[in-house]
């Protein structure tokens, strides 16, 4: 044995990948298929050399793929933000409308009030009216009564009426001069008493 002075460990073992595997496992179902009794026993990928052109052609076209991905994106990020929006839209005009509902209600509630007031006010304008036109025509039928009443027998009825409540008659021995309506002696006879 030489003399070890120095030593590396270096990795013999085989690295696998799961590619590998999964390829090992579909090459081995085909070869089942195909030509029964071949096995496979490892599957060995080599990393292979693209040249430049078909490279840089592959680059681009997943730049393209990545920016019409991300113009996709874009666009439904859009979407979103515009239906997002139309629904606030939508909600503050069903708000909008709910309010204006709510408003033309207490309006014509107000409207009902006030015509409710106005039926009352009008109501007792011709009650008052009624007992107004009602006392005026009580009061021009007593005046035409008392008019009726007012005849010269009526007048002299209440004279002698006034008179015969106020005056006071002394009977003496001689009749005092006294002014007598001689209607009013029919009515009441003096009778001189000695």
């Amino acid at each position: 044995m030489p003399l070890i002075t120095q030593y590396e460990p270096v990795l013999v073992a085989l690295q696998t990948d799961l590619i590998d595997e999964k390829m090992k496992e579909a090459l081995q179902g085909d070869c089942t298929r195909s030509a029964p009794g071949i096995e496979i026993l490892s599957v060995r990928v080599k990393k292979s050399t693209i040249p430049e052109s078909i490279r840089r052609n592959y680059e681009q076209m997943e730049e393209k793929h990545t920016k019409v991905l991300v113009s996709i994106e874009r666009q439904k990020v859009a979407e979103k933000e515009a239906e997002t929006q139309k629904m606030a839209v939508s909600e503050a005009e069903k708000t909008a409308n709910v309010s204006k509902i709510l408003m033309e209600q207490k309006l014509m509630e107000k409207e009902s009030s006030r015509r409710q007031q106005e039926i009352e006010n009008q109501m007792y304008i011709a009650r008052q009216k009624s007992l107004g036109d009602s006392d005026f025509y009580r009061e021009m039928k007593e005046a035409e009564v008392n008019r009726l009443k007012l005849t010269p027998e009526f007048l002299e009825l209440k004279f002698i009426e006034a008179i015969a409540d106020d005056t006071k008659i002394f009977f003496r021995d001689k009749v005092p001069n006294m002014v007598v309506d001689h209607k009013m002696l029919e009515v009441f006879p003096i009778v001189a008493l000695k």
